[in-house]
């Protein structure tokens, strides 16, 4: 079923459950926000491929809509709000409103349902209930260990990859081919760090 999303751009990718702290100026997007707040209602996070903000073309075609969880004025005066990421989406067409704000008309994604976790991927549970054992790591993100879909997506959102990965990591729909690609990272950082 195809919904009207607000989307904004950005140069990174939101993965559901992660958390996204933005500052809003551009009154597109104070304007977005408030709609968002009326309406009990998210906007579209859509990762941004190019440097150039005015281009609105260059953006993926899967992103994850951003839920406002909270928000206030920040020390410089602008607008600061708290989201967190919800379900993913797939933007088959774009409108541009007056303002500039991007409208797309997206369909709802949703994962192969997944079995159990795989035994090689016990190190990533290990992984994911350390980083929820500290107090600012876990506040960063909402997953559970005992479920692949979410322990993909939640590492995804909290480890330091750079956005092209980040982006194959939010598109692929089956939860073990994700947790498998999650390792090989890691392990390829592991054995970089352990070579120098």
């Amino acid at each position: 079923m195809t919904a009207t999303l607000p989307l904004f751009p950005l140069s990174t990718v939101l993965f559901p459950g992660g958390r996204l702290p933005l500052r809003i100026f551009e009154s597109r997007y104070l304007d977005m926000v408030r709609e968002c707040l009326r309406n009990e209602s998210g906007f579209g996070v859509v990762w941004r491929m190019d440097t150039d903000p005015a281009d609105l073309g260059g953006h993926a075609r899967i992103g994850t809509e951003a839920v406002i969880q909270d928000f206030s004025t920040l020390e410089d005066g602008l607008l600061g709000i708290e989201c967190r990421g919800r379900r993913r989406f797939v933007v088959r067409s774009t409108t541009a409103r007056d303002n500039g704000l991007l409208i797309g008309q997206v369909d709802w994604l949703k994962d192969r349902p997944a079995s159990a976790i795989a035994p090689h991927h016990g190190a990533l549970q290990a992984l994911m209930r350390e980083i929820q054992s500290h107090r600012e790591l876990g506040a960063e993100v909402q997953a559970d260990a005992e479920d692949a879909i979410s322990l993909g997506f939640g590492l995804a959102a909290v480890l330091p990859i750079d956005s092209p990965r980040a982006q194959n990591l939010l598109e692929m729909t089956d939860a073990h081919q994700r947790l498998d690609m999650l390792l090989d990272l890691i392990e390829s950082e592991l054995s970089k760090a352990s070579s120098t």
